[in-house]
């Protein structure tokens, strides 16, 4: 990790290439940074904090723990919302626990985006029991579509998830409900890293080919198989340390002529003897993959 000087100095000169028009590398997205590893940040702050590494935006949490809790949507998101813009950033999408248009907190978190211009929405996750399959699926696809219902209402396009351990791991399961769905407001929130998980060599590639044509956003993080005295374990990494092949996955988005959000998620091991460190040190982490990242997008874009 470099020192909080290192951090400062190289910040400036980081921003100032960074945030050249997205027109001088060909990619017209938005890089975004996921609030999820700032938790200690209050709204402003984190803005400013997302300012400096020289990203566009911000992949909001709003789900239980998040930097807006659901039950004060209406209310609170309104002000995260004004506070990021008014250091200049955009917010393009929202991180949700939301699984079902029956939730709750549904209907106020997503009417509430929808009158903030806020494009997309990320749901939450249905996991497998492994009792019935196909039942559980169809109890997937029934409350999905309750959610998308409520996001088109709202006017709020919802990009489906794939996570390692959940419905829609492999894609395959998720794109029987979601192809017969609008493309409008039904697409996906492509994660290579669990792709890649999922299918290895070639099955994230087919994954991947299986849900262009709806690509709305993408969440990038890295990750490898280690041997332990335990078995098999997945450890989490920093971008391109691990198995996701960056170059070929990138000549894909532009392929798919991919212009939406990217969100960077930090998931390896930062430390911090206190949180301010903490805070230095996870800022030092996401410039060093932003940097990794925009080098493999212009060279697939230029």
């Amino acid at each position: 990790m470099h020192s909080r000087r290192d951090f400062l100095k190289s910040a400036s000169a980081f921003a100032a290439t960074s945030a050249l028009p997205a027109a001088a590398n060909g990619f017209n997205g938005t890089f975004c940074f996921f609030s999820k590893h700032l938790p200690m940040l209050d709204w402003q702050s984190l803005a400013k904090a997302v300012k400096k590494l020289g990203l566009g935006g911000v992949d909001l949490t709003v789900r239980p723990g998040g930097h807006v809790l659901p039950e004060r949507a209406a209310e609170d998101l309104p002000k995260a919302v004004a506070a990021i813009r008014g250091e200049g950033l955009t917010v393009p999408m929202i991180t949700t626990g939301l699984t079902s248009g029956s939730d709750a907190t549904a209907k106020p978190i997503l009417l509430t985006a929808g009158k903030l211009a806020i494009p997309y929405f990320k749901p939450g996750y249905h996991k497998y029991q492994f009792a019935d399959v196909r039942k559980e699926l169809e109890k997937f696809g029934q409350d999905f579509r309750s959610l998308i219902e409520v996001g088109k209402q709202s006017g709020v396009q919802c990009g489906f998830h794939n996570h390692e351990g959940y419905i829609g791991a492999p894609l395959w399961d998720a794109a029987t409900v979601i192809d017969q769905l609008d493309p409008k407001w039904a697409g996906y929130y492509f994660d290579v890293r669990h792709a890649v998980v999922e299918g290895g060599g070639a099955g994230w590639k087919i994954a991947f080919n299986l849900i262009a044509p709806r690509l709305k956003m993408i969440a990038v993080k890295d990750s490898y198989w280690e041997k332990t005295s335990k078995g098999w374990r997945q450890v989490n990494c920093p971008l391109g340390e691990g198995q996701v092949d960056w170059k070929a996955y990138c000549k894909l988005l532009r392929q798919a002529n991919f212009h939406g959000p990217i969100s960077l998620h930090l998931e390896y091991e930062i430390k911090g003897a206190t949180p301010a460190a903490l805070e230095e040190n996870t800022l030092v982490a996401a410039q060093r993959d932003v940097a990794f990242l925009q080098a493999r997008m212009q060279e697939a874009y230029a």
